[in-house]
């Protein structure tokens, strides 16, 4: 079976960057009328040149998110473990040369993080933490799920990346979902931007998905951090790994999400600026391209861009949430990974969602109709 590093290296960043920087109105008109698109047509929808036609991808990325997942909106929360990590990342508040205090939170700590996400009705919990090896490793995360499963329908994690078989304890205790993100697909600057830790190890991240697929977790979240490179270059090889996961485990189900670079303690500012209007043209080149990934909108993006994006065509919303280890009712003070810009509450997201006619949906029912639960 080929693996995505064999894919990988049969494309030039260079060259599919000229392809995107050359193609032509016409060609994202062409790719328009089609009824079913590949990956060139993804290429052709994050060219400069569809910024033309981008009402009209806006009202079919509605009509296929509509009639692909109907009209609701999924919502979840974080629930921050730890800012212990052993990685230098330039853009990273919780990066291991950033001196500031760190917090691993105990079993106590986690019940009652737990306990206040519950009491605004959340039933989709992310559980995200730095990349701590040696302490912060599958045995921890082992007995957080334990301790949370009575408490939440829904169970994801975002943390280092894994080995095979650490991965399949995560799906035999009951995890959703695992989202791990590349950051970067230019291999070339990548070490710039890790230069210490195992997230400096360029080819092992790029290998996370494929042991992801491997273990049978229900779900696999990808996405790049958008500000480190071009991103419509870095989205393209984002869709490229997407593309090749669905051919190879195709009863995973995907989702997308588009951490744009937020301001955060310690951390470098962006080297590409994504504006709002570009972020809009990249959620409608996914949906055009793919009509059965999920697509995922985080409290990074302002409370007027999310509004507005509601009927267009995510599928899933963070609220209410709080990037640092404790920080629902433990700790608030405790650092942050990066700031928020949507810090409105659950209940205020709710009324939102469904003044724009779409209902929040507090539990993905997916897991019980496919028999897995």
């Amino acid at each position: 079976m080929q693996t995505f590093q064999e894919l990988f290296t049969l494309y030039s960043w260079q060259e599919i960057k000229e392809k995107i920087y050359n193609t032509t109105v016409e060609d994202v008109r062409r790719s328009l009328r089609k009824e079913k698109r590949n990956l060139t047509d993804f290429l052709t929808f994050l060219s400069p040149a569809a910024i033309t036609e981008i009402e009209e991808m806006a009202q079919l990325t509605q009509q296929i998110t509509q009639r692909r997942f109907g009209k609701t909106i999924q919502l979840y929360a974080p629930l921050y473990l730890s800012n212990e990590c052993q990685n230098i990342c330039t853009y990273c508040g919780f990066s291991m040369d950033n001196k500031i205090k760190r917090k691993t939170l105990s079993n106590t700590e986690l019940l009652l993080e737990a306990m206040a996400l519950k009491s605004m009705g959340i039933s989709h919990v992310l559980l995200v933490s730095g990349e701590a090896n040696k302490t912060v490793e599958i045995n921890y995360f082992k007995n957080a799920i334990a301790l949370l499963k009575p408490h939440f329908a829904q169970i994801s994690i975002e943390v280092q990346p894994l080995l095979l078989e650490e991965y399949r304890i995560l799906q035999e205790e009951g995890v959703n979902t695992v989202l791990v993100y590349q950051e970067t697909y230019h291999q070339e600057v990548y070490k710039t931007y890790h230069p210490k830790g195992k997230k400096s190890n360029f080819e092992y991240r790029l290998d996370t998905p494929d042991r992801i697929g491997q273990a049978g977790i229900h779900k696999i979240g990808l996405g790049v951090l958008l500000g480190l490179e071009d991103w419509r270059v870095d989205s393209f090889f984002n869709a490229l790994h997407i593309d090749y996961l669905e051919k190879h485990y195709w009863r995973t189900k995907y989702s997308v999400s588009f951490p744009r670079l937020r301001p955060a303690e310690g951390v470098s500012t962006p080297n590409f600026i994504m504006e709002d209007r570009d972020l809009l043209q990249l959620i409608c080149a996914y949906r055009l391209w793919n009509e059965n990934l999920e697509i995922s909108i985080s409290t990074r993006e302002r409370e007027k861009f999310r509004d507005h994006i509601i009927p267009i065509g995510v599928t899933t919303m963070s609220a209410a949430s709080k990037t640092n280890p404790g920080g629902y009712v433990v700790d608030p003070q405790s650092l942050e990974q990066f700031e928020i810009s949507d810090e409105r509450s659950m209940e205020t997201i709710q009324g939102i969602i469904r003044k724009a006619g779409y209902d929040p949906i507090m539990k993905d029912w997916d897991k019980s109709y496919s028999g897995s639960q």
